[in-house]
């Protein structure tokens, strides 16, 4: 239970720090992005640094850059697919979730050698 509100606390903080940041970018809908995900991996990842080895949080903190990647690389094709086909975007985002495994696998293999 204690590890459950710091892990609470944590976040909000750092939510509270992404927040400020993204209002501070245009276009707004930035602020989302940078409140929600980093702010969530960066409180799990000090929560496993402290209680954990620091070979496990290692492997966690590659992890989350291999899926940061290979979300960089779904986000970029879909926005080619929508602007060279305007297609629908629901279908395109749903089409596309295959080339997010196929990179985020191809990476996390990477990693393990």
């Amino acid at each position: 239970m204690r590890e459950l509100i710091l892990r609470g606390l944590i976040g909000g903080a750092i939510v509270t720090v992404f927040a400020e940041l993204g209002d501070l970018f245009t276009p707004k809908r930035f602020a989302g992005l940078f409140g929600a995900a980093p702010s969530v991996a960066l409180a799990t990842l000090g929560l496993t640094i402290v209680h954990d080895e620091k070979s496990f949080a290692i492997v966690e903190a590659r992890s989350m850059i291999a899926g940061a990647a290979a979300f960089l690389v779904y986000a970029f094709c879909v926005s080619r697919v929508l602007l060279r086909y305007r297609k629908s975007a629901m279908l395109t985002t749903l089409l596309m979730i295959p080339a997010w495994f196929i990179v985020s696998f191809a990476l996390w293999a990477l990693c393990l050698k």
